[in-house]
């Protein structure tokens, strides 16, 4: 059974608004990963979907949203690295008292 487009547009269009709420209003560093992941993910879901309506013999979307994936893994590594490196410096992750370049 095939989910009709517009179906997967909401849900994406859903995922990128929780996970831009999430950005916005989240003060921990943590959580505000997770939202760049929700957004990125909200990507990912409209690749794949666009590919399976338009019915391109290539994959093209699937072999994006994979490359996009690894990308986006790749990120949470470094920003956790940062999180770990900034927790042992400062004793926090509070993204509003972080404040490391800040004179």
């Amino acid at each position: 059974m095939l989910i009709p487009l517009p179906h997967v547009l909401c849900v994406s269009a859903a995922l990128f608004a929780l996970g831009l709420f999430a950005v916005l209003t989240r003060r921990n560093a943590i959580g505000i990963l997770m939202g760049i992941e929700l957004v990125l993910n909200s990507a990912n879901l409209n690749l794949v979907a666009f590919n399976r309506a338009w019915g391109t013999p290539t994959g093209l979307g699937q072999v994006t949203a994979l490359l996009a994936i690894g990308v986006a893994a790749s990120g949470v590594v470094m920003g956790l690295a940062l999180i770990l490196a900034i927790f042992r410096h400062r004793q926090t992750i509070q993204a509003d008292e972080i404040k490391l370049l800040k004179g």
